[in-house]
């Protein structure tokens, strides 16, 4: 008997082909936001970046076959962003802003983002909106929001609707920080400061400062770097909340601290240390920006408009007290402890 010997099964097609409309989609996206805040710098490429994404993702010209790419290709952006972002901080710049601005710093950022969870609560918001607004207006803006929506039960409407609220209302900030500052009898140098610890993009923050001069600008921009630095044990907390109250799937749990966010803390100690030229830090700082951008506009093209409009007059609601908190806290702590 003549034995038949069947030939091997075709070996799976590489996953290349079928991620790269994605990959090309996002780069496209990518290309856009920078390029327009290049044009116009009050426009910031984060923000840019999630508007694009919504249009894509609203109107039918994203292809099926550009799905999947689109979701790969977000989140290794994302996670690659925030480790990146670890560059822009050096701890010796937080240790010089005094003992009083660091526990300001901490105070607004502590009581802002829990403030700004009970906010949401009362106000009926989706936990995930709730805590991805808290992150974002309490630290730092999209970066903050971009880093927390991977470690939180969260829609993709929610993220956008966050970055939206972080625009709008800190947009707002721009003109009344430095109007309120000046009725206040703030100093330019305490300007700076209450600038760099209420409003919520460091964009933002250079703008809301630059009234009051140079000097105030770049205090505004070490204060909002000390934020920054929060970044990561809140992002681990809150990963730690939800693995507690995730039941485990197949014997596993999230894990306790996400390895992006460590990668986070390796940047900074990295920075810290002085090993890297002027160069290396202009550069990553432009490759964070180009990385973030390219994740939120992934993000935005998941985005369903009808979704977002449901919980807009809520979402707005808390969006305005977050941002009423945060400075409250920030000036008083200031005024307490600056």
């Amino acid at each position: 008997m003549t034995t038949v010997v069947e030939p091997p099964p075709p070996a799976p097609r590489t996953k290349t082909r079928s991620l790269a409309p994605g990959l090309l989609l996002v780069a496209l996206g990518i290309a856009v936001s920078y390029l327009t805040n290049l044009a116009v710098p009050a426009l910031s490429a984060l923000t840019v970046a999630v508007v694009a994404g919504i249009l894509a993702g609203n109107l039918p010209i994203i292809p099926e076959s550009a799905r999947h790419g689109l979701q790969w290709t977000t989140r290794k952006l994302l996670r690659a962003g925030v480790v990146l972002l670890g560059l822009q901080l050096a701890v010796p710049q937080v240790l010089q802003l005094g003992t009083g601005t660091i526990l300001a710093v901490v105070l607004t950022v502590a009581i802002g983002f829990v403030g700004t969870i009970g906010i949401g609560r009362l106000l009926g918001v989706p936990q995930g909106l709730t805590i991805l607004v808290a992150t974002g207006f309490s630290i730092c803006g999209a970066s903050a929001i971009a880093a927390m929506e991977s470690v939180v039960k969260r829609k993709d409407s929610e993220v956008a609707t966050a970055v939206a609220l972080v625009t709008l209302y800190g947009g707002l900030a721009i003109a009344a920080v430095p109007l309120f500052g000046s009725l206040l009898g703030m100093s330019p140098f305490g300007i700076g400061q209450w600038a760099g610890l209420s409003v919520h993009e460091v964009a933002q923050v250079v703008a809301a400062a630059s009234p009051a001069g140079a000097a105030a600008v770049a205090t505004a921009a070490v204060v909002k770097l000390s934020r920054v630095v929060l970044l990561a044990p809140m992002v681990a907390s809150v990963s730690m909340l939800q693995r507690r109250r995730t039941p485990e799937v197949d014997g596993s749990r999230p894990p306790l601290v996400p390895m992006f966010v460590l990668g986070f803390l390796a940047m900074v100690a990295v920075r810290t240390s002085g090993v890297l030229p002027e160069q290396v830090i202009d550069v990553s700082q432009v490759a964070t920006t180009l990385l973030l951008a390219g994740a939120l506009f992934g993000l935005g093209c998941a985005v369903r408009v009808r979704e977002v409009i449901r919980s807009g007059p809520r979402a707005l609601l808390l969006g305005l007290c977050s941002t009423l908190l945060v400075g409250a806290v920030a000036y008083l702590s200031l005024t307490t402890f600056g």
